[in-house]
């Protein structure tokens, strides 16, 4: 069953509180620390992206803003753990980089447009880290991008945080993890997901869209972790 009003109302409503309370609070860079500014000129530079790369993780083609280390991950950090919602205004253009270069490669509709009718979903975050953040990181994001997914996921058990698992202890808590919530024959989903590690996520989500008879057309992500002995296929534009 999708979202109810009231359940997004009750999203919007920890949104603009978390806010609030970011900015409320003394003020220090969420990347370096630096006293006084919510994000400093070094920090904001080193997430500035006109174009994002493309890797492929667990069979995916995915494309990803940002490398996940050093500032990003400081940002993204506070951001999703630190309660440092006014970030997400900062991190949003680095997704939306991401999200146009996943949709060049999806072919135009009838309209001309490269990604019309699709529909944008997420992976839906456990209740206990909803209680702990007070609010959705990635449809946060996608708020600040102009986009709203739509709530067509939802966790099919418990699974546990994949922060620290391994490769083959990501796939197997991901495995069977995420379920539609309703038949989706003949809809079509940009997949989008805040970071890519091993790719077990988006795959499970992947899965659960088809299961329901979607199609996932393109995959994006706010930021990618390298993994070792990567090839890479480059930048897109």
């Amino acid at each position: 069953m999708p979202e109810q009003p009231a359940a997004r109302l009750v999203d919007a409503a920890r949104a603009a509180l978390a806010g609030a309370v970011a900015t409320l609070m003394p003020v220090a860079c969420a990347g370096c620390g630096l006293p006084d500014l919510a994000i400093c000129g070094d920090c904001r530079a080193a997430i500035t992206v006109d174009s994002a790369t493309e890797v492929s993780r667990a069979g995916l083609r995915v494309h990803a803003g940002l490398e996940y280390g050093g500032v990003p991950a400081a940002l993204i950090g506070a951001f999703k753990d630190g309660g440092r919602a006014d970030v997400a205004r900062v991190l949003a253009p680095a997704l939306s980089a991401s999200i146009r270069a996943a949709l060049a490669g999806v072919p135009r509709a009838a309209s001309g447009a490269r990604g019309a009718g699709l529909l944008v979903a997420t992976v839906p975050s456990t209740p206990a880290a909803l209680r702990a953040r007070g609010y959705r990181p990635v449809p946060m994001l996608l708020a600040e991008c102009g986009l709203r997914p739509a709530p067509v996921l939802r966790l099919a058990r418990d699974r546990d945080d994949q922060a620290g698992l391994g490769a083959e202890a990501r796939a197997a808590n991901a495995e069977g993890g995420l379920v539609a919530r309703k038949r989706l024959d003949g809809r079509r989903f940009l997949l989008v997901d805040d970071v890519l590690t091993t790719g077990s996520t988006l795959l499970e989500a992947r899965r659960a869209l088809i299961a329901a008879g979607a199609g996932v057309e393109a995959l994006a992500v706010l930021a990618e972790t390298p993994l070792r002995l990567e090839r890479r296929s480059g930048s897109s534009r």
